[in-house]
């Protein structure tokens, strides 16, 4: 008989209960509500993980605020696949996003300077708390997988002169490209190879109290096409490059860089702060050769109690997976008691962490996106590929994966206002029947015969 482990989230006070399936009561057949198939003959997407980001912030309260023993046992929680949950993608901004203590690129200049050989770049800024924690992350997990997005370029290429607002000019193509190429290379001489880059986050949105770049999808097609992946090219850089990198409310922007683009594009970046995860299949049908994945959503106070707030992540996560997205990062790996720090000026902040630091005292909490995120990463490992689930209702949501070591992994949401007698038929015939109640979920690995 195979052993199964199963993880089961019913509500905020009991988050990510680990047992096994041989403890789960008995259950007649007669009681079963819903059913889940899983067919490992279907197979789709190979997984890089789960995740979140080292944002300026987050780093600084992990890296500064909490003291070493508690840093070594959060970093643990996090990235080491026994101890923690093995968390494998990291997403970081390239400077300064809405969430950092200062407004900050890699080659900041006085005003009308100019520096087109990129002599004054530096990420000397990274060195003190992001690159450490980076470095901690990959020998807990040397899976991990570095991506890497930048806000905006240097005020001094910009429109707007500053790093606010603003469009890239043209005659900075070259010049920025060679900065992607720098930043790749100064973090690789720390032992950190990047895996993907994007162009810019969110290039539709130009919001005027944090760093931020209008790249419209032309702009972003000629600078990746004629600027970006040439620049690569010429240093031996395998990094790949993720177009868009914002809401699925507008694949038309995706599929026009890819209409002239496609051949130096690995793959479409996504968020979930409009539209709906179909998005990414939308778009994958058109470009079947092309990676998907899914970058950033924040949890937070929009949604507000935990029963919406887990729902959404649960939910959202699963609809992601099914929707071929090889990788699923939240947002700030940590904030604070007032949801921050954020760059001065940017007013009240709503957004939720995957731990919160309180920064009076110095205490330590896993939220919900801890427990969530947990659900998939614990359970759906690097290089795992998906294999097909069907449920015979539509509220029993399901997503199912084969490991490397041939382990099978299934994650379940009861997305119904019930409670429901769940069956779940494994791909080696094998069935387990358990209770979900409702907004509950269930996380299983079928780890294969015992001798």
């Amino acid at each position: 008989m195979p052993e199964i482990i199963i993880y089961q989230s019913k509500g905020e006070g009991e988050l990510f209960v680990e047992q096994f399936a041989a403890q789960l009561p008995q259950i007649s057949s007669d009681a079963v509500t819903a059913t889940v198939e899983i067919d490992a003959t279907q197979t789709y997407q190979e997984m890089d993980g789960f995740g979140a980001s080292f944002t300026d912030s987050a780093a600084y309260l992990i890296h500064q605020v909490l003291d070493e023993e508690q840093r070594t046992e959060v970093m643990s929680r996090l990235f080491h696949p026994q101890d923690g949950i093995g968390l494998s993608v990291l997403r970081n901004p390239m400077g300064a996003s809405d969430y950092a203590r200062t407004i900050y690129s890699y080659n900041d200049l006085p005003e009308q300077e100019r520096d087109p050989g990129l002599a004054k770049f530096s990420i000397a800024h990274d060195e003190a708390d992001i690159i450490p924690l980076l470095q901690q992350a990959l020998e807990l997990n040397p899976e991990i997988r570095l991506m890497a997005s930048p806000w905006s370029a240097p005020g001094w290429m910009k429109t707007s002169g500053s790093m606010i607002a603003g469009q890239l000019k043209p005659e900075y193509y070259q010049v920025y490209a060679d900065y992607f190429v720098r930043y790749i290379q100064a973090f690789a001489a720390h032992g950190l190879p990047t895996y993907a880059v994007t162009p810019q986050n969110e290039p539709l949105f130009e919001p005027h109290h944090y760093p931020s770049m209008l790249m419209l999808p032309e702009e972003q097609r000629e600078f990746i096409q004629h600027y970006l992946k040439p620049a690569f090219r010429s240093h031996q850089i395998d990094t790949k490059i993720l177009c868009y990198d914002h809401n699925w409310d507008r694949p038309d922007y995706p599929l026009s860089v890819l209409d002239t683009a496609a051949a130096e594009v690995d793959g479409v970046a996504w968020h979930w702060y409009g539209g709906a995860p179909a998005a990414q299949s939308e778009v994958l049908k058109a470009y079947p050769g092309k990676e998907v994945h899914f970058t950033e959503g924040s949890g937070g106070e929009w949604i507000p109690p935990f029963e919406q707030a887990f729902s959404n992540v649960m939910r959202t996560g699963i609809e992601i997976l099914r929707n071929h997205s090889k990788s699923f990062v939240l947002w700030n790996m940590a904030l604070d008691e007032q949801n921050g720090p954020t760059v001065p000026g940017f007013g009240k902040s709503t957004c939720r962490g995957i731990v919160t630091v309180n920064q009076q005292t110095r205490e330590l909490t896993y939220t919900l996106d801890y427990y969530a995120l947990a659900h998939f990463s614990k359970v759906i490992r690097p290089k795992a590929l998906r294999i097909d689930s069907d449920s015979s209702k539509e509220h029993i949501r399901s997503v199912a994966f084969r490991n490397t070591d041939g382990s099978v992994a299934a994650v379940l949401f009861n997305d119904g206002e019930t409670q429901e007698t769940v069956t779940v038929k494994l791909p080696d015939e094998e069935v387990l029947t358990f209770s979900m109640g409702p907004k509950s979920a269930i996380s299983l690995q079928v780890k294969g015969n015992r001798e």
